[in-house]
């Protein structure tokens, strides 16, 4: 019944060039004997210096990638450089050139586009701040979008709570954390823009293609994602492509994950009264079938919430993902980023 009513996982940007020590790996070149495309990873940060340390360490040891043709844009996104002294140290660890750039205006749309302006890749890697790339990570996403001619390659994300974290941790751990198919292939929907590799020739913008008027709320790449998927864009999933995630502390609660399922259930009735022109037969389905979640999954919350089952949670979350596919629009939206340390 999950399945049928929804079909994804819970879990649904000034510039300072830093030096480089020598590349030390080499990859073997494409089977056809092209060259292989210069990749730019990304990642965006905000005030999360053990996370972004984390994240930039875990890029620096991809394997079966040339170093080469990699660089590293950190995009910090405070209204002062914090993030600066900690990334010019971390370069000196680097096998490949970084890139620090500061985006004072605060918002995921306008950090995610300033990386894009910074990046020279043909191909860009977006990795977030709370994120730690397996060693294969970089490489399966590139093998996945060659061999599939993919413009935009997801790939799974494993959650991982503190052990102090025991209410709802099932839960908790399965909302950060993105489950896709057993093998590599083309797919019909979108994931996040963490842990994903995107075709810049593909965008509909090379440099500004995230919506700003979704800096707060987030949803910024869903959005660009049903756009380019309008447009005919070929999406992937790398299985191999994995990333394991250590969410803020402050995310790990009932509230939190409540207010954001509500948000995640409104992405797709939202992008279809924003479309232009608007989708009000898509929206009308989207409708229904939020209504159809919230009559089901309400009442078995309802019930499991009485008996104090122990993943009570999870029909909840089902429930306010319905509620937020019945309300949405600027009235109903729920603001995540920009605000506040650890936001």
């Amino acid at each position: 019944m999950l399945a049928l009513l929804d079909r994804r996982s819970l879990s649904p940007p000034a510039y300072l060039q830093l030096q480089s020590r020598e590349p030390v790996r080499i990859e073997t070149p494409p089977p056809d004997g092209t060259e292989a495309p210069r990749i730019s990873l990304a990642i965006p940060t905000q005030r999360r210096p053990v996370g972004l340390a984390t994240a930039v360490r875990s890029a620096f040891r991809q394997l079966g990638v040339d170093p080469a043709r990699l660089e590293l844009v950190v995009v910090d996104n405070d209204a002062r450089p914090s993030a600066q002294p900690l990334v010019a140290a971390l370069a000196a660890e680097a096998p490949f050139p970084v890139r620090y750039v500061h985006e004072p205006a605060a918002g995921v749309a306008n950090a995610r586009n300033a990386a894009l302006a910074a990046a020279s890749g043909e191909l860009i890697a977006f990795l977030d701040d709370d994120e730690e790339a397996a060693p294969g990570w970089l490489a399966a996403l590139v093998e996945t979008q060659r061999r599939y001619g993919a413009d935009v390659v997801f790939g799974p994300v494993r959650a991982r709570a503190p052990q102090a974290v025991r209410q709802h941790r099932q839960y908790l751990e399965t909302f950060f954390s993105r489950e896709g198919p057993a093998e590599a292939g083309i797919i019909a929907h979108s994931y996040g823009c963490g842990d994903s590799l995107v075709r810049r020739a593909a965008l509909p913008h090379p440099t500004a293609p995230f919506r700003t008027s979704r800096n707060q709320t987030g949803g910024e790449d869903d959005y660009l994602f049903g756009e380019m998927k309008r447009a005919g864009a070929r999406f992937a999933w790398s299985p191999a492509a994995l990333v394991f995630e250590d969410p803020v502390p402050g995310r790990l609660t009932l509230q939190y994950t409540m207010r954001r399922a509500f948000a995640y259930g409104q992405g797709p009735s939202y992008g279809c009264a924003s479309s232009d022109p608007p989708d009000r037969l898509g929206m009308a389905r989207w409708m229904a079938i939020g209504l159809a979640q919230v009559c089901v999954f309400g009442l078995f919350a309802a019930f499991q919430w009485l008996r104090r089952a122990p993943h009570r949670a999870f029909a909840l979350d089902r429930t306010m993902r319905g509620l937020g596919k019945m309300f949405f629009g600027p009235l109903f939206a729920q603001k995540f980023y920009g605000r506040s340390v650890g936001e």
